[in-house]
């Protein structure tokens, strides 16, 4: 049997290739690192973690990405295995031990023995007697195979910045300020309920660090001036400069913390560090990409209290994504309109998170294994994350609009995406809903349905199931 090709071995890539491997494909990944690396990556492993140690919300009764975790655990994904097996204390969310996580990626899909593993660049379009082709390069794609994407849709890619938060030693942390709290107490996956670092700002202290943010110097990117930035990862800068309180009320807010040290003094802001590895000796600064020059970082972020002699593992950064205009390139199942022997997968569609990559993976790898084995199988419904996700990168959220999508941007699985679900008004009991319960019922509402249908799309489907169990918990 003629193998799949996938070409790149980040999350989707990895994820793609055991997908199709699962089904009894052969698969040959190919991935350029360490021949040639990017402007982001540190290491030539499989799966690395660039941006964050996290996988966000495990929720899955209230949260959209909870749902996503839960259908791909449902569906066999390697990544959440993995994650799941290396996670660190992160309160409600699924964060994980980077080394530790790429590590047993790299190992399964190595492992694994109808995947070959070859280093190097593909320098332009695969060769044409690749008939099945997977392209999961991610927003890094190497500057040749993006060109000749371009140069084969007619139309260029889309771009937007992205960075990267800074990572501190945490015996560097002065814990006689900083204390150690999740946000309202809640308990995470591990069951733990004291997970992030907190750091304690007053007013004071919050509009002198706002200050000293706008004043500080930037990198500057004059060759892609006008390029924009990812509204779900903006630089800490960029925030700042947006209003005075849109730090303390994003990723600085002090609401559900009591600082142990003067429990009856409310911060006026308060900056959260999160485990980021398995020994617990280094802790990323949440929230805090930024494009500061280096040295500027360094005297910034200690203003912070707690931090005042942090000493920074990695300082934070910025680089340039790409991804294409799918709704307008890509045909329901992934494949490109212009060549549909080329199928594309993770942030390179206009998804936007690892987990959101991983799923697209997931499907592309299915998709393109039944297409070798000449089977049919249907993608999700988009009453499930998974067919939701899918729904906005292919365009079936805008069918209606016959000139195509007028601005499309990567964006993070939300139940925005789901179709619309009844309101419920009253709960069990048939007491009345009233504000904001009405919303978390309307979230219940919306992850059962995609549960019974993700269940229902795994019964008809010819899917290999390692944990069917879809109830919200």
């Amino acid at each position: 049997m003629r193998p799949i090709r996938v070409i790149g071995g980040g999350l989707a890539g990895s994820e793609a290739a055991w997908q199709a491997a699962e089904a009894g494909v052969p698969v040959v990944l190919h991935e350029m690192r360490p021949a040639r690396m990017t402007a982001a990556h540190r290491t030539d492993r499989l799966a690395e973690l660039v941006c964050s140690n996290s996988f966000r919300s495990d929720d899955a009764s209230t949260n959209a990405v909870g749902v996503l975790h839960r259908e791909m655990r449902a569906l066999g994904s390697i990544v959440i295995e993995a994650a799941d097996a290396h996670q660190v204390p992160a309160g409600g969310a699924l964060a994980v031990d980077r080394d530790g996580f790429s590590l047993a990626v790299e190992k399964a899909v190595l492992d694994h023995p109808l995947i070959a593993l070859e280093r190097g660049e593909i320098a332009g379009l695969p060769p044409e007697a690749w008939d099945n082709v997977i392209v999961a390069t991610g927003p890094l794609t190497s500057f040749a195979l993006a060109q000749a994407i371009g140069g084969l849709t007619g139309e260029g890619a889309l771009a937007f910045f992205d960075a990267i938060a800074p990572i501190v030693h945490r015996d560097s942390i002065d814990m006689d300020i900083a204390w150690m709290q999740s946000r309202y107490d809640k308990e995470g996956p591990g069951g733990d309920a004291a997970a992030y670092v907190n750091c304690p700002m007053s007013r004071d202290q919050y509009e002198a660090f706002v200050d000293a943010l706008i004043a500080a110097e930037k990198t500057e990117f004059r060759d892609f001036e006008g390029t924009p930035y990812f509204e779900g990862c903006l630089p800490i800068e960029v925030m700042a400069e947006r209003g005075r309180e849109t730090l303390r009320h994003g990723p600085m807010k002090p609401f559900g913390l009591t600082n142990v040290h003067a429990p009856a003094v409310k911060p006026y802001a308060v900056v959260q560090l999160r485990q980021d590895n398995a020994l617990g000796t280094l802790f990323n600064i949440v929230g805090f990409q930024t494009k500061l020059k280096y040295g500027e970082q360094g005297r910034v972020f200690r203003m912070i209290p707690g931090l005042e002699r942090a000493e920074f593992a990695r300082l934070g950064g910025i680089h340039r994504n790409t991804y294409l205009n799918s709704p307008r390139l890509l045909d329901a199942r992934l494949r490109l309109k212009a060549c549909p022997r080329l199928r594309f997968a993770g942030q390179i569609t206009g998804c936007e998170g690892y987990v959101e990559s991983a799923a697209v993976g997931l499907i592309a790898g299915r998709l393109a294994a039944a297409d070798r084995l000449g089977m049919a199988l249907t993608t999700p419904p988009p009453t499930t994350a998974i067919g939701a996700l899918l729904n906005h990168i292919t365009g079936g959220h805008i069918e209606s609009i016959d000139v195509g999508p007028r601005s499309f941007q990567p964006m993070n699985v939300n139940f925005g995406l789901f179709p619309p679900i009844a309101e419920p008004r009253v709960d069990g009991a048939g007491n009345r809903l009233r504000g904001p319960e009405r919303g978390v019922a309307r979230k219940r509402a919306l992850s059962e349905r995609a549960g019974r249908d993700m269940q229902g799309w795994i019964g008809r489907a010819d899917v290999s199931v390692r944990d069917s169990s879809l109830s919200v918990s």
